[in-house]
């Protein structure tokens, strides 16, 4: 999302445990938590020594159900608002094809949220600010009695948008869910992270260590409350741009993992000129070429480029086309469509040879892209527990 002006087991080898085990990405988590962590009493404390208490499954993995927020027409969004709100409702229709859908909206839009979105989807009364569930919803993770949802403390990306109502919805979500709340000792949001289910974790330096989440802890520190809170044995760190854009580059517009350690990175258009986008995916291969995931394996680098802005029309300077940031749904991955026929074909393809066991489903998200955001901005899926899968 560019530019905030426009919208006011154990520590030692989590990897090796499981690969001994013949586990794959989506049958998982820690066997032990750390001493001290209370299960069961609606919130658990984040351990402070070295084992690990949580991991948070691949999005690839079966779903319980996936969490949306519905826009208020009184909102950021002003004069868009109706056409954000039918983006969402088009998100949540074709999602429900696949999995139970769940959309928070404000009381007084319970009604226009149901008939927009159908008998297929459940809309239950919590004010929301935005739409970006993603970011203020709970980042789920699978605990030792179950799973359990960790509480960013979302405060509107670095105080960057108001959001007296989204602070809250982790909360709500969790209460819904019947979820423990996992209290964590950092500021970030759910598009910072992204895990391969194996113990590899990648991150922006430029959206969590910033004054405006963060401003007491290092790197290091960031670091090591990640690896416990998601279970991560290596973190991978990209660079990122930092005040371009509200959320200060998250992950889940530049790198999305495949299985294997496959990587799919964001290119800009090839006829864009050096700027800070282009630094940044420039900077994010580096590192990828010259790092290996946490069962050391070398990453296979796919670029995905995004579309060619003389063929999408009239669009600001905000809007997001990268076609990373997809939704992995129970059967069928949900993709942006910009409306260049050649690169949105050719991104249909390159994620449809990613997960050939699942449908493609190509969907048109103009105004929600206005915003600066796409599909996984706005879904935040519940996994079910280990037990389950």
């Amino acid at each position: 999302m560019r530019r905030p002006d426009r919208r006011g087991v154990l520590g030692g080898g989590v990897a090796a445990v499981l690969a001994a085990a013949g586990l794959t990405a989506c049958a998982q988590g820690q066997e032990q938590r750390a001493e001290g962590s209370s299960v069961g009493t609606g919130q658990t404390p984040v351990p402070s020594g070295e084992r690990v208490a949580w991991f948070m499954p691949a999005e690839i993995c079966e779903h319980v159900r996936t969490f949306m927020s519905w826009p208020p027409l009184d909102s950021v969004w002003e004069d868009m608002a109706g056409d954000v709100q039918r983006d969402i409702a088009g998100i949540a229709r074709a999602l429900a094809e696949y999995e139970p859908v769940v959309i928070l909206a404000a009381p007084e839009e319970v009604k226009a949220a149901r008939r927009a979105c159908g008998s297929g989807v459940d809309v239950i009364a919590v004010p929301t600010d935005d739409l970006w569930m993603r970011d203020s919803g709970p980042t789920f993770v699978q605990g030792a009695e179950g799973i359990e949802g960790i509480d960013l403390h979302f405060n509107g990306w670095g105080g960057k948008q108001e959001h007296e109502y989204d602070a809250k919805v982790a909360r709500a979500v969790l209460e819904y869910a019947g979820v423990t709340r996992v209290d964590a000792p950092l500021v970030g949001e759910g598009g910072s992270l992204e895990v391969d289910g194996q113990g590899t974790l990648l991150v922006t330096e430029s959206s969590l260590v910033n004054p405006d989440r963060n401003p007491d802890l290092s790197r290091d520190e960031v670091e090591n409350a990640l690896k416990r809170l998601v279970g991560a044995d290596k973190v991978i760190w990209f660079k990122g741009v930092k005040g371009q854009d509200i959320t200060d580059c998250h992950v889940d517009s530049l790198a999305r993992f495949g299985e294997n350690g496959v990587v799919l990175l964001s290119r800009a258009w090839d006829g864009a000129g050096p700027d800070v986008w282009t630094r940044a995916y420039d900077q994010a291969r580096r590192v990828l070429e010259n790092a290996t995931d946490a069962r050391g394996r070398k990453f296979e680098v796919i670029d995905l480029p995004e579309p060619d802005p003389a063929r999408l029309g009239r669009r600001g300077e905000d809007f997001l086309c990268s076609y990373v940031n997809y939704y992995i749904a129970n059967g069928a991955v949900l993709i942006p469509r910009f409306g260049d026929r050649r690169a949105d074909q050719q991104a249909a393809a390159v994620i449809g040879d990613l997960y050939p066991d699942r449908e493609i489903v190509p969907l048109e998200i103009h105004a929600i892209a206005e915003g600066g955001g796409g599909i996984h901005c706005a879904t935040q899926q519940q996994p079910k527990a280990r037990e389950e899968q």
